[in-house]
């Protein structure tokens, strides 16, 4: 199997040799494109997850677990598919969580609907985990295919296909329902199906360049030195952090607003501004670390998250709604962003595979808990005490990026 794959990493990294701009900007291309149809499928489960969950559950409780489904399916997957790119190369991980993960998965989700089976339903989106496990590394493979000037900027603008999805995900969760009379909610479903098999056509072009590749022999430092490094934690701190509160406010946001009496249409306009407020800003966020350093972006992330919850606690108006949501994007994005920026710094082109790989299973994992608690925490304590319940979390990694700032800065 190792001589295998070391023939097949030769194959696909033989045919870029260096990486000329013109691959360069290909690549990231490509990657953003991806990172687009992806998100239309994540955006689609958040936003219509937790209402047909809410609709085929036994109880309202349950109401989110078939969005949590998606995030335990990541936590299962996001090491192994570090790994398995690692021996295999990016482009045939890429393709597997594509197809199995975001075609396979639509489909089951799909019978799940027509069928009014709740498991059935929470089985689809489990394996739409397997895509996510794998489409979360679009924004490393961007780092892997850039220069190291072009690095944070390509993180950045792959982070940004996700303004495309910000438009057509709420689109396709709130206007795919009149694919299937029979069936509404099949409709969104029906089309992650098309758009996961769309990017695997693209990604079949996705070309890593040689360089990037560590050799097999590269020596390698453990685990346990890697995450020893301040770096590395505060990195898995602000991703892990700031991605559980995003997930697990977002996915209870429909839900609240449906209880204050709003609509679909009320809470797809929502869900979209939220989405922009999460990917826009990638336009500039390398930019901005750039200009101002990652550490002072990474404290705005937290106040702008605190203003997001101040704004969720003052009132349960449509514009409360909107604005709190806004926040809570701008917030996820100078801390995701930031982290995985940071987290670059960590690991050498080696130790690639366990760093990235441990670094988003910590992340999912606390993702899953979150996307569980948050129609627990609805049902049981409310909006804005879910919200406040933010607090804390939000201080303890403004605290860790304080420290960090503190020991970089001594000679």
């Amino acid at each position: 199997m190792a001589n295998s794959s070391a023939s097949h990493q030769q194959t696909e990294t033989s045919e870029l040799t260096t990486a000329a701009p013109a691959g360069e900007k290909r690549n990231v291309a490509i990657l953003a494109i991806n990172q687009a149809l992806f998100l239309i499928t994540s955006i689609t489960v958040m936003t219509l997850g937790g209402l047909v969950g809410q609709q085929l559950a036994a109880t309202p409780a349950l109401a989110t677990l078939p969005v949590a489904a998606m995030m335990v399916g990541t936590v299962a997957f996001t090491l192994p598919a570090s790994l398995f790119m690692k021996r295999y190369g990016r482009r045939p991980g890429f393709l597997i969580g594509a197809i199995c993960g975001g075609g396979l998965g639509g489909a089951i989700a799909v019978a799940g609907i027509v069928v009014s089976s709740f498991w059935l339903f929470c089985l689809g989106n489990l394996l739409l985990g397997l895509y996510q496990g794998f489409a979360m590394y679009y924004r490393f493979a961007a780092a892997d295919v850039a220069s190291d000037a072009f690095r944070s900027r390509a993180i950045s603008l792959v982070m940004a296909g996700g303004v495309i999805a910000a438009f057509l995900g709420p689109w396709n969760a709130s206007q795919a329902t009149a694919l299937f009379a029979a069936a509404p909610n099949a409709g969104p479903y029906a089309v992650i199906i098309a758009l996961a098999l769309a990017g695997s056509g693209l990604l079949a072009f996705l070309r890593v360049p040689a360089a990037s590749e560590p050799p097999p022999d590269a020596v390698t430092r453990s685990f346990a030195d890697i995450a020893g490094q301040p770096a590395f934690r505060v990195a898995l701190i602000t991703a892990a952090v700031g991605y559980a509160i995003m997930i697990l406010v977002m996915t209870a946001t429909p839900l609240a607003m449906q209880a204050e009496g709003f609509g679909m249409r009320e809470a797809a306009m929502v869900m979209q501004w939220h989405v922009l407020g999460m990917f826009a800003p990638s336009f500039i966020t390398g930019h901005l670390i750039a200009r101002f350093g990652l550490g002072n972006m990474l404290l705005t992330g937290c106040a702008v998250l605190v203003a997001s919850v101040v704004v969720a606690v003052s009132g349960a108006t449509f514009t409360h709604f909107l604005t709190a949501l806004i926040l809570l994007g701008i917030g996820w994005n100078f801390l995701f962003v930031g982290g995985s920026t940071l987290l670059t710094q960590t690991h050498t082109p080696a130790e690639r595979g366990k760093t990235q790989g441990a670094n988003d299973l910590v992340v999912f994992s606390l993702v899953a808990v979150g996307s569980l608690l948050s129609g627990l925490l609805l049902h049981n304590v409310g909006w804005t005490w879910l919200n406040l319940l933010m607090l804390p979390a939000v201080a303890v990694t403004a605290i860790a990026v304080w420290r960090l700032q503190r020991l970089q800065s001594r000679p």
